[in-house]
């Protein structure tokens, strides 16, 4: 038995699906192991950059057959939609990098003197990096085995307001292909026709989110797996000060759009 198995069951859930659609949600983890813990500020101890709630929105998504695999662990442990390197997502932009050192609100998230050092970063990849990877590439592959085809819808949210990333509103439905390298043209248009026809929410397609490592790594269309993300504004369905609290009522009409982008998708 592979000596990370057990550790590597605890950093995620994973319900197989039984059609060709995974939905995974790397970022709405928020345990934080505590000898990292007692590193950081108390701002960072409560996660504010968490995908919160995202697990919820797409648990109807097992009713319709979709696998569903969801992270445990804070982004702050670890980045699992980054570049095992640390290759910048966007030249130019501000970038969070593998192992975050700083928050979206710019704070700084570890004590003096205690930010990962290198030897520190490279044993965060191997104990939960690598392990979470290697299941999303087997699980992927499995499903493509069944079905001759794989379909990876990478879920996630984020305040609709963070300068440090982008001036103004973000757009509520933000879908990402990395600019349709990582999915068909056909299955790009099907996700953007629902998306545009909701009524209360706008929507665009590959604009400040083009989808991160793990849309591009794992989209190749050409050897029949179709990777898109979908970045919500988490005005849509939470409370984005803090404790983020889930709204019913917001969030009710979001699973409904979610619902109909799904039924697109696996159709």
């Amino acid at each position: 038995m592979n000596p990370n198995t057990k550790s590597a069951a605890k950093l995620f859930t994973l319900v197989p699906g039984t059609t060709p659609l995974l939905i995974n949600v790397p970022h709405a983890g928020t345990y934080v192991p505590p000898e990292l813990r007692e590193g950081m500020t108390a701002l960072a101890q409560t996660v504010p950059d968490t995908d919160w709630h995202v697990h919820l929105l797409y648990q109807f998504a097992l009713e319709l057959g979709a696998g569903l695999m969801v992270a445990t662990h804070s982004r702050y442990v670890v980045d699992l939609n980054r570049d095992p390197g640390d290759a910048v997502l966007y030249p130019g932009a501000d970038n969070t990098e593998l192992c975050p050192t700083r928050s979206f609100a710019n704070k700084d998230l570890y004590l003096a003197g205690r930010k990962p050092d290198a030897q520190q970063i490279a044993q965060r990849k191997e104990l939960y990096w690598a392990p979470y990877h290697q299941t999303l590439a087997a699980t992927l592959a499995q499903i493509k085995g069944g079905h001759g085809r794989a379909i990876l819808l990478d879920g996630h949210s984020i305040r609709s307001q963070v300068p440090r990333f982008f001036a103004g509103q973000l757009p509520d439905l933000n879908l990402g292909t990395a600019d349709g390298a990582s999915c068909g043209a056909a299955l790009q248009s099907t996700a953007m026709r629902v998306l545009q026809s909701a009524d209360g929410f706008s929507s665009i397609c590959n604009g400040r989110f083009k989808g991160g490592y793990i849309t591009r790594h794992y989209g190749r269309p050409g050897q029949g797996v179709q990777a898109l993300q979908l970045e919500m504004a988490q005005s849509c369905y939470m409370d984005e000060s803090a404790p983020y609290a889930w709204e019913p009522q917001r969030a009710r009409a979001l699973i409904a759009l979610l619902r109909r982008l799904l039924e697109s998708l696996l159709s």
